[in-house]
């Protein structure tokens, strides 16, 4: 089967190669060419993945990709940027994005990502986690949320499985290869610095001092470990 994917770029060079290169990959393409363009054929057709610029005119990709998941929470979408910076990917992701390619990458690199981001999306995954609970903590998929002592949180696709992934693994140090494995579907040493990022924007929701967690606890030089949330 040939996956459908919408690529939006306002820069025609980059736009008319990643097509080709992705048409040739086996996926059908359909481009847009601002991001306007881009949210109208996001919002009336159906893909399976968005692979979408950021500097575009009328609107920028953090946008756009904010009112793609009001509507179409579970769709992957990666963004595409020239900046890199940590403020950047923070946005990014808080803007429901699931990854994050800084230009210029490797068509290899987008390819490995999308086929990532295409196999956590496949349904039973989300059928195995309805049913995770670890104390205070409770997952519910259908909207991409968390319950911690009553209180329900909104996660992004990727902090839910981030959290998902240290909830399976309660209590035991998580290394960034297992994360990056389980989570994004690939390991790349490079690729550590974004699952920080992800981690802090986590934080940053479940913590009740994210300067000091709690919860999510760093394990030196390995990853993370999530401590079981006592009841009260």
């Amino acid at each position: 089967m040939a996956y459908n994917i919408l690529l939006v770029d306002d820069d025609k060079d980059i736009r008319e190669w990643l097509e080709l290169d992705l048409q040739f990959s086996g996926y059908n393409v359909t481009t847009a060419a601002d991001g306007a363009e881009g949210l109208q054929k996001a919002i009336n057709d159906d893909y399976c993945l968005i692979v979408l610029d950021v500097m575009m005119p009328k609107i920028d990709g953090f946008t756009v990709c904010q009112n793609i998941r009001k509507i179409k929470k579970d769709i992957p979408i990666i963004l595409l940027t020239a900046k890199g910076t940590i403020d950047d990917k923070v946005t990014g992701f808080d803007s429901g994005a699931n990854d994050y390619l800084v230009k210029p990458f490797d068509i290899q690199e987008l390819l490995v990502r999308m086929r990532a981001l295409l196999r956590r999306n496949e349904p039973q995954k989300v059928v195995e986690a309805e049913t995770l609970q670890i104390g205070e903590i409770r997952l519910y998929p259908d909207s991409l949320e968390a319950s911690i002592a009553s209180k329900l949180i909104k996660l992004t696709p990727t902090e839910f499985e981030i959290l998902y992934c240290l909830m399976q693994h309660a209590n035991q140090a998580v290394g960034y290869s297992t994360l990056l494995d389980e989570v994004w579907g690939y390991d790349a040493d490079e690729d550590v610095r974004m699952v920080r990022v992800h981690v802090g924007c986590l934080r940053q929701k479940i913590e009740p001092n994210p300067k000091s967690p709690k919860f999510v606890k760093t394990v030196t030089n390995v990853g993370y470990k999530l401590t079981p949330f006592p009841e009260e």
